[in-house]
């Protein structure tokens, strides 16, 4: 697959701007495992030499992302680890994250789209903790979030300002039926 000057011109571009603005090439303008996604992982790592990346990207870049392989007679994309296989998970529910240097609480939901992602939510650092029984720290907490305009499932504003009601499945102590 050869690209066009206008497909250069534009992966360039979107190469351009995640570097200026500090992002990892993981998080490009392109949708994942879109013809143009792979298209700007080869064109990554066929001019890698021009452009300036940290030790995470550079480590991608060594890896045979970008490019496809014909398995079971379909094309395949090849080492796309942070793409999210649909899997058998509970939507709508969340829980506990173990990981050390992740939010406190995680959920899977459908997005408009109708894929599954992930939603983080919840601080982990300086010690923070649900206060669900303190009234003032209640009502402090939803006019500070806006509780009452979070409709949108997909953010993490509208579980946080939920937790109240997701309290005993969490782990936390009290809870109920409410906003914080």
């Amino acid at each position: 697959m050869s690209l066009t000057e206008l497909d250069e011109y534009i992966i360039t571009e979107a190469i351009k701007y995640n570097i200026s603005k500090g992002k990892p090439l993981t998080e490009c303008i392109f949708r994942r495992e879109s013809e143009k996604f792979v298209e700007y992982f080869k064109f990554l790592k066929e001019n890698k030499d021009q452009y300036e990346f940290d030790s995470t990207d550079i480590e991608l870049l060594n890896t045979d992302i970008g490019e496809t392989a014909l398995y079971e007679g379909e094309n395949v994309f090849l080492d796309l680890p942070f793409v999210n296989e649909e899997k058998d998970v509970e939507l709508n529910s969340p829980k506990r994250n173990s990981d050390p240097d992740g939010k406190k609480y995680y959920v899977y939901v459908k997005n408009d789209k109708g894929n599954i992602i992930k939603v983080t939510f919840g601080d982990k650092k300086g010690g923070l903790t649900a206060k669900i029984n303190d009234p003032a720290a209640r009502k402090s907490f939803v006019a500070r979030h806006n509780c009452d305009t979070k409709t949108d499932k997909t953010k993490p504003g509208y579980w946080s300002c939920r937790l109240p009601y997701y309290a005993k499945q969490l782990g936390l102590a009290n809870g109920g039926k409410y906003f914080w």
